[in-house]
């Protein structure tokens, strides 16, 4: 299985090795190293992708509701701007042209079939049910649910290999595991300044970190399925599309620091995305091949 992206852990331990440093010369660090994702001649999933969805453990309606939105607020045209849908669009710039996310198959595995501690053959087990080509099997796990690896990742995606090979992802709910490293910066971070969280703009720290966990495997799933399409490093943990920008969402941003992004004079919450049914997202930034650097929405 393909690590989704790097630790929080790991980035806000760059912040120490910078705190001599001010602003601009640490932006002037960045600027001296160009971030290429290289391509490595491999399938990518474009056309209309099918995302078919694993809900394992107990979610509430409007938990479900809220990432479903997601997944379609990124096909959404009719979105204010800035939008998730033009955020998705980015996937578009890489080889192969769009991939069109529809949401398909829901399964409820209320009752914890495989038990509250998965590993990650369950995790496959689980997706393979709904296996298809040009599809990507995520399953979600609620926040009582304990995955091998869990804190280190939080998420992944990879693939599976025979005759009928196809995509699948792992998102799990962090709100009572390692918030500070899965639900950042909803959260306060484990290491690093104690700012204030920011606040969330959906009301519910475990889901709106999972929607940012989600899309940034959705992105490395897309452009990165089988584990020979665009990345930066060794294959066994790639930095990809999304996690090659971790902690990015909005102008300015630094480790520890997540940048300028907007906020809901009615609510305080944060975000950078509206999405369908008058949803806000905050989503992470993603590498542009056109300007071969991370962007963000705002």
């Amino acid at each position: 299985m393909i690590m989704a992206f790097t630790s929080l852990l790991a980035t806000l331990l760059l912040l120490f090795l910078f705190l001599s440093l001010t602003k601009p010369s640490f932006s002037a660090l960045v600027k001296q190293q160009p971030l290429v994702l290289k391509y490595h001649n491999g399938d990518l999933l474009k056309g209309t992708v099918t995302v078919n969805l694993i809900w394992y453990g107990r979610f509430t309606p409007i938990q479900r509701s809220t990432i479903v939105d997601f997944i379609q607020s990124l096909n959404s045209p009719t979105a204010p701007q800035p939008s998730a849908a033009s955020w998705w669009r980015t996937t578009a710039r890489y080889k192969g042209g769009p991939a069109s996310l529809l949401v398909g198959e829901q399964t409820l595995n209320e009752n914890y079939s495989l038990g509250k501690s998965l590993k990650n053959i369950h995790l496959e087990a689980l997706a393979s049910r709904h296996g298809q080509a040009n599809a990507v099997s995520v399953v979600l796990t609620a926040e009582d649910v304990a995955v091998d690896g869990f804190c280190m990742r939080c998420g992944s995606h990879g693939s599976t290999r025979g005759k009928t090979r196809f995509a699948y992802a792992w998102v799990g709910n962090s709100e009572t595991q390692c918030p500070g490293q899965c639900a950042w910066p909803f959260h306060q971070p484990i290491y690093g300044p104690q700012t204030p969280p920011l606040v969330a703009p959906n009301g519910d720290v475990g889901i709106d970190g999972m929607v940012i966990n989600l899309a940034t495997v959705l992105a490395g799933a897309v452009t990165n399925p089988f584990n020979n399409g665009y990345f930066q490093g060794p294959a066994t943990a790639p930095l990809e599309a999304v996690s090659a920008c971790t902690g990015m969402f909005g102008s300015g941003s630094y480790p520890g620091y997540p940048g300028e992004v907007l906020v809901d004079k009615s609510t305080g919450a944060s975000y950078n995305a509206h999405g369908v049914n008058g949803r806000k997202y905050l989503l992470p930034a993603m590498w542009d091949p056109l300007k071969s650097a991370c962007s963000t929405l705002v």
